[in-house]
């Protein structure tokens, strides 16, 4: 394989092909069912999958054969195989549904507007993670430009990922015999630590959502013929999440949602640490004066993979600023989200959050918790000695740097079922997602150089798995 010509052939044909779809991928208001419950209705979905479909057929991969699989009721998949000319298959996996538009979008950007400013395309859901699809094609199509032996290849595109892919696994029980035992899963859903490297993902943490309800009175009543008599419904709220979270240091309480971290992965943050220093946290867009939560680099690292914590994700109950009067409010809710650790079950997990927050409520007041999504984590298994070698050598050929690892701080629910039907695969995950590229929030953007090089090293590893 000649890796000067292979990166030819990936720039150029994510200059003249997949940037301008990407672009059109943009445009489509393709949210997740969990922010978009009408989504077959509205048919963006659909629009998505058309787009990502067409674009493939158009490569002329040899031998390719391709479906967008249907169940009622549920998100479509997009199905491709490629033959190998080598032993083994490879599983590669991306998604196309999107998170909701999110605020704060400097002037000039929007959430389904495309813009391309410098190396950055900026818009919702390009790289996480509408380019997987490109990706994952562009890079076997790069090794058969070539005649370079590769394993059979399997793509599996959801469409349910960013709702906790819970449409999934009526696909892939769907598609077993299909798919058959993957040797190696390729993920491309996942973050990078900077662009100067390969970064690979060595764990990712859970996920439990649902919204927290007190309701203290039938109806509204003027607060100053009430405070005092009548409990805020905010402050009961308030005490509630204190039984979770400690509200000084954000360190969950409960010895439940916490796992004892391996040795192992402590060593690779205190690595990570090394290489990114302040860049772990000045990633961030910190207004003015504001601070991390700790000074330690890898301390920060390991807060964000291996413990839990929780974020308040939206509010009901509260009127507007203008229209905030002088009334004792009857309700007050939220939306919690809470990360895990990789290891801990998230069923147990649910269980433990709900019991903890409805148990006594204070004042007697009427409390309820409604999970909404739960997804267990995943720890990845141990590389072999030749996988790692691969990856290394990738990250050097199309980076010019060593590989890094790290674990990463958000879900991908499909790993750990992933992990629990075929745990002799071996697993790549990576990504885009790098400094300031801002997933979920404004502003998210994809950092076309890296992932043309992220592209070109999946094709290296693939190759090389080839090779007996």
């Amino acid at each position: 394989m000649d890796s000067a010509r292979l990166q030819q052939f990936v720039d150029r044909l994510w200059e003249e092909s997949i940037l301008p779809r990407l672009v059109d991928y943009i445009r489509i208001p393709n949210k997740s069912p969990l922010f978009d419950p009408q989504w077959a209705e509205h048919g963006y979905m659909d629009q998505a999958v058309r787009l990502a479909e067409l674009w493939c057929g158009e490569q002329g991969v040899s031998g390719m054969d391709m479906q967008v699989v249907r169940l009622p009721g549920r998100t479509p998949v997009l199905y491709l195989e490629i033959p190998g000319t080598a032993e083994g298959t490879v599983l590669l996996y991306g998604h196309l549904d999107k998170q909701p538009e999110m605020s704060g979008w400097r002037e000039g950007l929007g959430p389904w507007e495309p813009v391309v400013e410098g190396d950055r395309l900026y818009g919702r859901g390009g790289a996480d993670d509408g380019y997987a699809v490109f990706a994952s094609v562009a890079a076997v199509l790069a090794l058969q430009a070539q005649g370079v032996a590769h394993p059979r290849c399997v793509a599996v595109i959801e469409c349910c990922e960013e709702s906790g892919s819970y449409d999934l696994p009526h696909y892939i029980e769907l598609l077993a015999e299909r798919i058959g035992t993957p040797q190696l899963v390729v993920c491309l859903d996942s973050g990078c630590g900077n662009y100067e490297q390969l970064w690979c993902t060595t764990s990712l943490r859970g996920l439990v959502g649902g919204a927290l309800s007190v309701r203290i009175l039938a109806e509204g009543v003027h607060s100053g013929d009430a405070s005092g008599v009548v409990p805020s419904s905010f402050r009961i709220l308030r005490q509630l999440l204190s039984r979770l979270e400690d509200e000084v240091s954000g360190e969950v309480r409960d010895s439940a949602f916490h796992v004892e971290i391996p040795e192992e992965r402590i060593a690779q943050a205190q690595q990570a640490a090394t290489i990114l220093g302040d860049m772990v946290y000045t990633r961030f867009p910190f207004v003015p004066g504001a601070r991390p939560t700790h000074d330690d680099p890898a301390e920060l690292i390991l807060n964000r993979t291996w413990r839990p914590a929780l974020a308040v994700t939206g509010a009901a109950g509260l009127p507007p600023l203008e229209s905030a009067g002088n009334v004792l409010r009857p309700m007050t809710a939220c939306k919690v989200s809470l990360r895990l650790p990789p290891t801990l079950d998230a069923a147990a997990a649910t269980a433990r959050l709900e019991a903890l927050l409805e148990a006594d409520p204070p004042y007697g007041a009427s409390v309820r918790f409604e999970p909404e999504q739960a997804a267990s984590g995943w720890h990845a298994p141990a590389l072999s000695a030749k996988l790692a070698a691969a990856i290394d050598a990738a990250s050097h050929a199309y980076f010019g740097q060593p590989a890094a690892y790290i674990g990463e701080g958000g879900s991908i629910p499909f790993m750990g079922m992933l992990g629990r039907r075929f745990p002799d695969a071996q697993f790549i995950i990576t990504g885009v997602l790098g400094p300031h590229s801002n997933a979920h929030g404004p502003n998210e953007f994809l950092h076309i150089p890296t992932a043309k090089r992220v592209t070109c090293c999946v094709a290296h590893i693939i190759a090389d798995m080839g090779r007996t």
